[in-house]
């Protein structure tokens, strides 16, 4: 099990640190004293649990508990403060759990466990795609890195359509809004395909793009995707969604307004 902790007291983040590094199930435990570093950090390598202060003075913990979900909408949160008073925020947002200063090496072993039966008796998803807040994708845990960035943006296109078939001129017109589909930006669509499936074969996960006679799609029975989960009705993925979808693209807003309407209504 791979912990962060954020605190902006030293003393106290190390001395969770400690506390962390003698639990068994724990396999690698870093502290960060500010919340953006932690963010950072939990981009290109994920965790799985976080124990977060609440009272911090740059981001609190519950502002920055709801930023760590749209990073890792998998993670287990864990609040460690000296007020009890924000235990209603902390719960209802999902937090695994909640622990007041001092903690015993006892009860944050409890806590740990039960955030580890709760998340983590399923193997992680090979493919992993996030699509709530920034989209990325991941394998096997690693973030995949595009050499250009409209091939990312296709590929996330390709995910909203939810396996539909695509045809190039309506990939065009999603990537260039009102450019002209002339021979130039044919063939400037042309390379972003080849770059898409050059990434993908680099990742070894080619098999999820598919494309014939002009016409593409994704293989969505193929990706751990929080989109697929929230229209489906998973609980955890309506819950997590905090408003934000794709929000790099343009295109991403007919679908954001359709999650809000399912949030709003559920």
């Amino acid at each position: 099990m791979k912990v962060i902790c954020v605190d902006d007291e030293d003393l106290v983040l190390q001395l969770t640190l400690s506390l962390c590094r003698e639990i068994p199930m724990v396999s690698q435990a870093e502290g960060f004293r500010r919340p953006g570093d932690a963010l950072a950090r939990l981009k290109n390598d994920p965790a799985d649990v976080a124990i977060l202060d609440i009272n911090m003075p740059e981001m609190d913990g519950l502002a920055l508990a709801a930023r760590i979900k749209e990073v890792c909408p998998d993670i287990s949160i864990i609040f460690l403060t000296g007020y009890s008073e924000y235990a209603v925020e902390a719960f209802a947002m999902h937090a695994s759990g909640y622990l007041l200063k001092p903690v015993s090496r006892e009860r944050l072993a409890d806590e740990l466990a039960y955030a580890a039966k709760k998340n983590h008796l399923q193997p992680q998803a090979h493919i992993q795609v996030s699509t709530f807040g920034e989209f990325d994708i991941r394998v096997d845990g690693v973030i995949v890195n595009f050499s250009r960035s409209r091939a990312k943006e296709l590929l996330a296109y390709l995910v909203d359509r939810q396996g539909n078939s695509v045809t190039r001129v309506n990939a065009f017109s999603a990537l260039w809004e009102d450019a002209e589909y002339d021979r130039a930006m044919q063939k400037q669509l042309d390379v972003v395909i080849r770059s898409l499936r050059n990434t993908l074969e680099e990742y070894g996960i080619s098999e999820i793009f598919e494309m014939h006679k002009g016409v593409m799609r994704i293989c969505p029975e193929m990706l751990d995707c929080d989109l697929y989960h929230f229209l489906a009705g998973d609980i955890d993925a309506v819950n997590s969604f905090r408003g934000e979808y794709m929000s790099s693209y343009a295109w991403a807003s007919l679908t954001e307004a359709y999650m809000d309407r399912v949030n709003t209504n559920t």
